[in-house]
């Protein structure tokens, strides 16, 4: 292969090459250390690249194989990860200049899975300052740009991860979603983006923002991909308290069947509340008509297609600004200017209150600053049961609905983000129309449940994601309804290749 072939094969296919010995891991590597070198000064996709530490990575692996050890499917791909998780020795900033330089002691269970499995770590991405944003544009270092059009944003938060395997700077990486995080940028940049089941993938050394929500998944260019990269990193976690002690499901064995395209019996429901009938303000024409062709292409291939409402949906994203701030109060409080990380005025001559009020001042961005203070009023006394207590409530009415709904069908459907990437700058000073952007998205992040986006075609000559949301546990449901659509898409496009007709926008991307 060339490094340009190499750059744009799937992650599963590059595995496949190195254990038949047609790649090193040092070729793949390079490549991709080359591409970076040459393109994300434009793109803007990571925080921190150490090629020598790669490559070093990379020589171990191919010097294990070379020595016949038995090494697992993804031993020698390179990966991505999102500046959230904890990585021994890698600076690790969650994107915010209260962490600057700050190089953690220990791995992440995920980043410790990870190296177990021998991926080689091609460093870390951008991303909204603690998780806290959908366009990538809250980082306190640099603004990502989405390889499809690089005036526009690459989602957020994980907008780093995006733009670097979107743009062929990383065959996958891993994101974090606490409201969308994984999926919205997923689907602005044409990716596979799965948010696991809540507890099914470890959080230990994941830094909070708000822990009944965070979680982390793969972000990849397909579904097998996904699916091998999550099966890599989910199980229990005696360190995670929240982690959940059950079997992981085969993920990659429902990619594979899925993609044989038979979903007889299937009964996939429509969600009226996220852009379906009498509800399609603020969603744009065209991701509509991508998701109703993604729709029919289910139903071509067996699906029983039905409309589903789930009433509470429409109160998911007042419920989720008032939770997520309210737990990031708590969570970054331990950000003081005393234990680690940045420390201003503390010169002998200030008390600890000034020192701490001049750290925050410094090392926290506006958004990161108007979430405390939202979350801290909402907590506050007096106000603790009209707000936060009432968005509970909220939250367990939206699981209700997915109880209820789950007795007529297996999955439900909708838009992944109610429009295409907008273009940087757009919404910096609006934050409600920021916050708009995880509308679909916030429903599963609030139940917990497994949810994934899937590229359906693209609106204006850019991509379009279409979210699939099962019951907890049932990834495996998301991954197999993911694969079918994506090859019914893939074999859409080779017929409009081979009769000529088609245009951009209405392609499969």
């Amino acid at each position: 292969m060339t490094a340009t072939d190499i750059t744009t094969t799937s992650a599963a296919a590059l595995g496949e090459a190195l254990r038949a010995g047609e790649l090193s891991s040092v070729e793949v590597t390079r490549a991709y250390l080359d591409r970076i070198a040459a393109t994300d000064e434009t793109i803007g996709a990571y925080l921190h690249v150490d090629a020598e530490a790669a490559v070093e990575s990379a020589e171990a692996i191919d010097a294990a194989r070379a020595r016949g050890e038995e090494l697992g499917p993804l031993a020698g791909v390179p990966l991505a990860l999102k500046d959230v998780v904890v990585t021994e020795g890698v600076p690790t900033t969650s994107g915010s200049k209260i962490l600057e330089g700050w190089r953690p002691p220990y791995d992440a269970t995920l980043a410790a899975r990870l190296k177990a499995a021998g991926t080689v770590l091609l460093g870390k991405t951008n991303m909204d300052e603690f998780a806290m944003g959908s366009s990538t544009e809250n980082s306190a270092y640099r603004v990502t740009r989405n390889p499809w059009d690089t005036d526009r944003i690459p989602g957020g938060s994980s907008g780093g991860s995006s733009a670097a395997v979107a743009a062929g700077l990383a065959p996958w990486a891993i994101g974090t979603d606490t409201g969308g995080s994984i999926r919205q940028p997923a689907a602005v940049t044409g990716l596979v983006g799965h948010k696991p089941t809540y507890g099914s993938v470890s959080r230990y050394g994941l830094i909070a923002f708000s822990s009944s929500l965070d979680q982390a998944g793969p972000m990849t260019r397909t579904v097998l991909d996904a699916a091998l990269l999550h099966e890599a990193i989910a199980g229990h976690d005696p360190l995670d308290s929240t982690s959940i002690d059950a079997p992981v499901p085969v993920l990659a064995e429902a990619a594979r069947r899925g993609a044989g395209g038979d979903l007889a019996g299937l009964r996939v429901g429509v969600v009226t509340e996220l852009g379906g009938e009498g509800h399609t303000d603020g969603y744009e024409p065209g991701v509509l008509a991508r998701v109703a062709e993604a729709v029919a292409l289910l139903e071509g291939m067996g699906a029983e297609v039905r409309q589903v409402s789930c009433p509470a949906f429409d109160l998911a994203l007042p419920a989720y600004y008032l939770i997520a701030p309210s737990e990031a109060s708590s969570n970054l409080a331990r950000f003081d200017g005393v234990r680690y990380g940045l420390r201003v005025g503390d010169d002998g001559s200030r008390d600890l209150d000034e020192v701490m009020a001049l750290t925050r001042e410094q090392g926290f961005g506006p958004e990161v600053k108007r979430r405390i203070i939202l979350g801290t009023y909402a907590l506050s006394s007096g106000y603790y049961e009209a707000y936060y207590g009432q968005a509970q409530k909220v939250r367990t009415l939206i699981t209700r609905n997915f109880t209820t709904a789950w007795d007529d069908v297996d999955v439900l459907v909708s838009p992944t983000s109610p429009t295409v990437a907008w273009s940087i700058g757009a919404r910096v000073d609006d934050p409600i129309a920021m916050y708009a952007a995880d509308l679909c998205t916030l429903p599963a992040s609030l139940a917990g449940i497994p949810a994934i986006s899937v590229p359906c075609g693209l609106s204006e000559g850019l991509p379009v994601g279409f979210q699939i949301m099962a019951p907890a546990l049932a990834d495996d449901r998301c991954y197999r309804v993911a694969a079918a659509l994506e090859a019914a898409q893939d074999a859409a496009r080779g017929r409009a290749l081979l009769t000529g007709i088609g245009s951009k926008e209405n392609a499969p991307s």
